[in-house]
């Protein structure tokens, strides 16, 4: 589509490699480029080929978010169209990516170094392979880049990575049943710490909170705001509740329906549950030096709701159990097969 007033369209794309990682290239030839096409990009050595996911003013919006100048005269150039050539070669670096990660991971294995290479990814000319690795603590890995180069014969580059870092490039299905978010949509990586958790009323497990990078998951930080908005209504949690039959502590909190639990110190098992205006109500007695009854009369009893639905046979008339019942013998239609059988053989 032609730009009102012959302006010139953008002429940086971005371009996608292996693992979404992506870049933006400036397109110097004025190629007519569009979203899927195969390119052959400018790299330190030789050149890599990738696909082309943004074009126009959307790459501007892009760069700006990403804080790249599109004006950086060493911005990387586009050389041309990827040819069959360079798709071929492409392909086949590709092919034997895995057998070159497990044949690195035997030679660090073999020289006894605390590290993981979780991912390699060729140059597009083949001339290049950037190996990614996690590691604890600091590795001298002089010796296996010369043991990579001499049996793989190709230019090594080391590259280390977070531990999230890692779960993005390799992706995967989170606990949620949808594909991670990092390796998705996910652009920057955000600290999470187990507040977070507290705050959200979330169990303090490990094995629930803990993605598959090993860390907490980054999704506890996507409905916090919401949840810290929320919490300004209510009472520190610290707070005690002043009665005449003794001191109260708060065992749990229901942000969003506005229920509080409170429990006596001397008997910490049998909880009351209050509403967020009683809990203030009291509070705000206590403060000008006035005792409650007690938790008891203030303690809503607000009926359940009925959570037991009926659902609609959509299957039909068939019961779901139908094939665990036994089948029953059928000595009827046994019989009237040998019958026949019998008949036609005396006819005959």
């Amino acid at each position: 589509m032609a730009l009102p007033s012959g302006q010139q369209s953008f002429d940086c794309v971005e371009v996608r490699f292996k693992n979404s990682r992506k870049e933006f290239f400036r397109n110097s030839e004025k190629l007519p480029l569009s979203m899927g096409d195969v390119v052959a990009t400018e790299a330190a050595s030789g050149h890599d080929v990738g696909i082309v996911t943004l074009t126009g003013e959307l790459v501007k919006v892009q760069m700006k978010k990403k804080k790249t100048d599109w004006e950086d005269p060493s911005l990387p150039k586009i050389y041309r169209k990827a040819s069959q050539r360079d798709v071929d070669v492409w392909t086949a670096v590709r092919n034997k990516e895995e057998e070159v990660k497990k044949k690195s991971r035997e030679l660090a294995i073999a020289l006894g170094l605390q590290m993981k290479i979780s991912d390699i990814e060729y140059q597009g000319d083949g001339s290049k392979a950037t190996f990614y690795y996690t590691a604890d603590e600091r590795v001298d890995f002089r010796q296996l880049i010369k043991d990579m180069a001499r049996a793989f014969n190709v230019r090594i580059e080391m590259r280390q990575i977070g531990f999230r870092q890692e779960a993005s490039r390799l992706g995967g299905v989170g606990s949620c049943g949808r594909e991670l978010c990092c390796s998705t949509w996910l652009t920057d990586f955000r600290s999470v710490n187990t507040s977070s958790a507290r705050y959200q009323q979330l169990s303090l497990n490990p094995q629930k909170l803990a993605g598959q990078c090993g860390k907490l998951k980054c999704c506890l930080n996507y409905e916090l705001d919401a949840y810290l908005d929320a919490l300004q209504e209510f009472p520190k949690t610290d707070v005690k509740l002043q009665t005449r039959k003794g001191k109260a502590i708060c065992q749990k909190i229901d942000i969003f329906k506005g229920f509080l639990w409170y429990a006596y110190e001397e008997n910490s098992a049998n909880w009351h549950k209050l509403m967020l205006d009683q809990v203030q109500e009291i509070i705000g007695k206590n403060q000008d030096n006035v005792k409650v009854e007690s938790l008891e009369e203030y303690a809503s009893e607000i009926a359940e709701e009925d959570t037991k639905r009926e659902f609609e046979n959509v299957v039909g008339q068939d019961s779901l159990t139908r094939f665990d019942q036994p089948k029953k013998k059928r000595k009827n239609k046994t019989r009237k097969k040998r019958n026949h059988k019998r008949a036609t053989k005396k006819r005959g």
